[in-house]
């Protein structure tokens, strides 16, 4: 025979109904977070707020280190989940990079507490060698590699490494988010992100400036192929350029 307590630790301990608990949690401890910082008085305060006692927050989170890390990944993973919701069925691959950066920076706009949520990460745990938002975007940005990777074999962007592209486009749009965050923010998503695309997609030259570039590129080409006999190379690697510099005149 089942008794009433026995159904009620059942129904408590669900799988379900755990979820629900910690992300009730997350959500509200991501509210306090932002509010009050990394104080002692939080697990009180969050339970409080959310009418139960702290022993039901430690059963969730041990500690209130653990219990912000986990604040701040569930801040990460709602991120990621918008943007892949906002390029869903989209098969066009600049259009995914429009609506992308689009979505970040949308979802941060609308979410400041979660741009607070970073600062205190990095302010807070020094001793974490990787920040979460760097840690999810390790992984993320592979699949915008191939992305790049796929336009590039199409002749749809310039040939080079998609791990520059990445680098720019995610150091431009994380620099965004921040300058909103603090400065405030001067202009909708909308157009801000139609300012990165602009200046991304089609650059700040001319095409007259871009023609004059590539006629002095090839003329250092030439002029460097006369000079050297081999052949012009735009990277050299290190130990290429270390042979081709010119010796230290010798010490007295």
């Amino acid at each position: 025979m089942n008794s009433a307590s026995d159904k009620k630790t059942r129904r408590c301990c669900s799988r379900e109904e755990v979820e629900s608990r910690r992300e009730e949690i997350l959500r509200t401890a991501t509210e306090l977070f932002a509010e009050n910082g990394f104080s002692d008085a939080i697990t009180q305060t969050l339970a409080d707020r959310l009418g139960v006692g702290k022993g039901t927050i430690y059963r969730h989170f041990p500690s209130k280190r653990e219990l912000f890390l986990a604040a701040v990944d569930r801040v990460m993973r709602k991120m990621h989940d918008q943007i892949m919701a906002n390029i869903a069925g989209v098969e066009e691959g600049l259009e995914q990079v429009a609506r992308g950066i689009m979505a970040f920076l949308t979802f941060f706009s609308e979410h400041p507490e979660y741009v607070e949520m970073l600062i205190q990460e990095r302010a807070q745990f020094k001793d974490r060698k990787r920040p979460t938002y760097f840690e999810h975007r390790d992984v993320s940005v592979r699949r915008w590699q191939s992305l790049y990777a796929r336009l590039i074999a199409e002749g749809r962007i310039r040939d080079v490494p998609v791990e520059r592209i990445t680098d720019v486009i995610g150091n431009v749009i994380y620099g965004t988010m921040f300058t909103n965050y603090f400065a405030g923010q001067v202009k909708p998503v909308s157009e801000q992100a139609g300012d990165i695309l602009d200046v991304v997609f089609h650059g700040i030259l001319s095409d007259a400036e871009r023609g004059r570039r590539r006629s002095r590129e090839v003329l250092a080409r030439v002029l460097d192929e006369s000079i050297t006999g081999r052949p012009f190379r735009e990277n050299p690697q290190p130990a290429e350029a270390a042979a081709s510099a010119p010796s230290p005149p010798p010490s007295s």
